[in-house]
């Protein structure tokens, strides 16, 4: 074996270790990245047969974590991994946007690039290493790249910039971003901020890059010790002549059409009709039509693209003749579902936001069971693209990558304004269904969101706008122009898709990919000062329709309410194999759940209506509650003895109340006063605090009676020794207590005079 490895010694400590031929040795390139106790697998193969006829770079990007990694076996009934999770679909996407604009504009072979996590450390986030993975196994192979690149994460933890931090670190940072770069141009950054200035976030940026660069080195330094030679391709078909009379005859005709400011589809068809005119013009076979189609396209998308592009930076016009920082149309619109919990519309030009909130219990909250994060997340956010919102028939075949990464921004951009889970015990869903699309769907999910979160009533700390910035540049005049709120054409004919999503103090969330070298920090300095601008005149509108949240939920919003119990009143809450909490939540028609949390117990109980949330509010906090002296219980009597009554003032709490503290009167008989099963009011007048007992009085809620006057215990003292009357020996299962002379060791032989007139004696003690 040819194993060669190389190391790079990161500022912190931490050494990164690459390492080639040694495994999967037949793939076109593969790697072996180790990082602590992290390791992961990165291959690349590429077919040796190109598709010259192809328009576009084939690549797909895989990365996969497997649980075996962590010591784990997958959930489910096949305990096997299977369909890609959302982060690992997110972390896929990362790459790919890194990777792609490393090939050649003419390289059209299909090409795979895997990505496995092998083993993790606990500590370690592997999907910050994963882009870095992937380009060492391009730069290894034969596959040719025009520059490696790097992906870091970097993160803003007590005010210092960390390098790829730790899990810990990362919940403490309010800047984390993702940033992929070349040695010299940065390509693609995404990431969330808790309301940081533009200035702050293109710090973070810099301070990634810098990172970055060492990264790329050693690529360099690997594929010299290996001594790569990239492959010779077969480049695109082409055909000089043919170009050059498209460029003739349609450039102008392509710039007319694109300064009439026409809509979407009135435009896309004004350029076909120029396309197709021109083909009529040729005269061609149906077989040489076949073999010129492709070509035709391509070069008249070149005349497209560069005529676009001369229209924004010679004439400051765009398709639809707006300004560089205008902002289309904007209309909106809350409560437009009548059973939703919050619904809004939200309407920028063409492209259009149904967004809905949904407010749950702990039970609806989504459980997370991944290789190294495992717990429950209460915000979900989901994002749907129907091809009906461009206008295309086809049909829907689940959930795409796409979908996936435009949701994840949307929810990093509106979490963190979420109240607290004190605040907000609920767990919310808030899903964008698009109508329609012309450009920056995303950020119209983060504004239709928003305005649906404030219309169920959800008490967020601030509204959130969003809005996607583009960029033309021309590198041999060095102009450039910097556009807002793009359409779908400016994006796909511009240099940057620009991402940027806040509140009026600072940015939430991003996400930026860049297709052009030499993007200077100058440029995106501007970009964020004019996208701040953009989301100010965005939220504007959106506070016109609904200036803040509901002050209360609608009616048929599930009521909840949240508390904490002491721990060791869990299991009395739940009771013996739950009987006490199925109980309670079958007569109040409520959802109770529980966990332990920070040494306590959390409750969340849930309801159709207030009376029954209130009851069953009022059942919990009875298990909880301890009793105190002077408080007036309604008890019920669970057991009659001879000397008083058992009371059960609290669920499984009782106390005695003593025949003497039943009334103001003698009563000889406890049966004839109460019985088994009555509800009575008592009060705690004492609790023993040798044994916790507690001592309740029902009398001293009773009307003292007329004359009755109350004498001191001292005037009616026993004689020592006396007779006892009324029997005398008095057996007691074969035991004789002889006028109460000595019961167990003490002395107990007080006189007690005959009871015959009730009216001569104090009450009995």
């Amino acid at each position: 074996m040819n194993v060669i490895t190389k190391e790079i010694n990161l500022p912190d400590g931490r050494v990164i270790s690459i390492e080639t031929g040694k495994l999967a040795k037949q793939a076109d390139g593969s790697v072996i990245l180790r990082q602590g106790n992290t390791v992961l697998l990165a291959t690349v193969c590429s077919s040796k047969e190109s598709n010259p006829e192809a328009d576009f770079m084939p690549l797909t990007v895989e990365y996969q974590e497997k649980y075996y990694s962590n010591g784990r076996f997958p959930g489910g009934f096949l305990k096997r991994e299977g369909k890609a999770s959302d982060y690992e679909i997110l972390t896929a996407r990362l790459i790919d946007r890194a990777l792609r604009p490393l090939f050649p504009k003419d390289y059209h072979s299909e090409t795979f690039v895997n990505v496995y996590l092998l083993s993790a450390d606990k500590e370690t986030m592997p999907d910050a290493y994963a882009g870095f993975a992937a380009s060492c196994a391009l730069a290894v192979s034969d596959v040719p790249i025009e520059h490696p690149i790097a992906e870091v994460r970097v993160a803003r933890v007590d005010g210092k910039f960390v390098i790829n931090p730790t899990f810990e670190q990362n919940e403490r940072a309010d800047i984390e971003m993702v940033v992929g770069a070349t040695y010299e141009n940065i390509l693609m950054v995404e990431g969330e901020m808790n309301e940081v200035s533009e200035a702050e976030m293109l710090e973070a940026i810099k301070a990634a890059h810098d990172a970055i660069k060492p990264l790329c080195q050693i690529q360099k330094e690997l594929a010299e010790a290996k001594g790569v030679v990239k492959r010779e391709y077969e480049p695109e078909i082409s055909d000089p002549e043919l170009q050059a009379k498209i460029k003739s005859e349609l450039y102008q005709k392509i710039y007319d059409t694109a300064k009439l400011g026409l809509p979407k589809h009135e435009r896309a068809d004004a350029f076909d009709k120029i396309e197709e005119d021109f083909i009529e013009s040729l005269g061609l076979t149906e077989e040489e039509l076949e073999e010129k189609k492709i070509l035709i396209d391509r070069y008249f998308n070149d005349e497209l693209r560069t005529a676009v592009r001369r229209l924004i930076l010679d004439e400051g016009i765009r398709l639809d003749s707006r300004k560089t920082n205008e902002i289309r149309p904007i209309w909106c619109e809350t409560d437009v579902l009548p059973s939703v919990h919050g619904s809004a519309i939200f309407t920028r030009g063409e492209t259009q936001s149904l967004a809905t909130c949904t407010l749950g219990t702990k039970l609806d909250e989504q459980i997370i069971d991944g290789v190294l994060e495992q717990g429950r997340n209460n915000f979900l956010l989901h994002y749907n693209f129907p091809p009906f919102a461009t206008g295309e028939a086809r049909g829907v075949r689940g959930i795409s990558r796409r979908e996936v990464g435009h949701g994840n921004l949307a929810h990093r951009a509106l979490k963190k304004v979420l109240p607290s889970p004190e605040e907000n015990p609920y767990t919310i869903r808030v899903v964008s269904d698009i109508l329609e699309s012309n450009g920056s769907s995303s950020m119209a999910s983060v504004c239709g969101g928003c305005l649906a979160l404030m219309d169920a009533g959800v008490k967020i700390k601030k509204p959130v706008s969003g809005i996607a910035m583009g960029l033309i540049t021309d590198t041999e005049s060095d102009k450039y122009a910097v556009l807002s709120d793009i359409l779908g054409d400016e994006d796909h004919l511009g240099d940057m898709d620009f991402k940027v999503a806040g509140t009026p103090d600072g940015i939430t969330a991003c996400q930026m990919d860049i297709k052009v070298d030499g993007l200077s920090y100058e440029i995106l300095s501007n970009a964020l000062q004019q996208a701040k601008e953009g989301r100010a005149h965005i939220l504007g509108i959106m506070l016109q329709t609904i200036a803040k949240p509901r002050e209360d939920f609608k009616p048929f919003v599930p009521r909840m309410v949240k508390f904490a119990i002491a721990k060791d009143y869990i299991g009395a809450v739940i009771g013996p194999g739950g009987k006490v909490i199925q109980e309670i939540q079958a007569s109040t028609n409520s959802v109770i759940t529980i966990e332990e949390l920070e040494g306590q117990g959390m409750v969340s109980i849930s309801a159709v209506n207030k009376a029954d949330m209130d009851a069953a509010v009022a059942r919990v906090r009875a298990i909880v509650a301890e009793p105190e002296i002077g408080e007036v219980y309604k008890g019920k009597v669970k057991s009659v003895v001879e000397f008083g009554a058992f009371v059960e003032i609290l669920p499984g709490k009782e106390g005695l109340l003593h025949v003497s503290e039943m009334d103001w009167k003698r009563i000889d008989n406890v049966a004839d006063v109460i019985k088994e099963g009555d509800e009575v009011e008592v009060k705690l007048i004492d609790i023993d605090k040798k044994n916790g007992k507690f001592k309740l009085s029902r009398k001293v809620l009773l009307p003292k009676p007329e004359g009755y006057v109350e004498r001191p215990v001292n005037d009616f003292k026993r004689p020592n020794n006396g007779p006892r009357p009324n029997g005398g020996n008095r057996g007691n299962g074969g035991n004789n207590r002889n006028g109460g002379n000595n019961r167990g060791g003490n002395n107990r032989g007080n006189f007690r005079p005959n009871n015959n007139d009730n009216n001569n004696f104090a009450p009995q003690e």
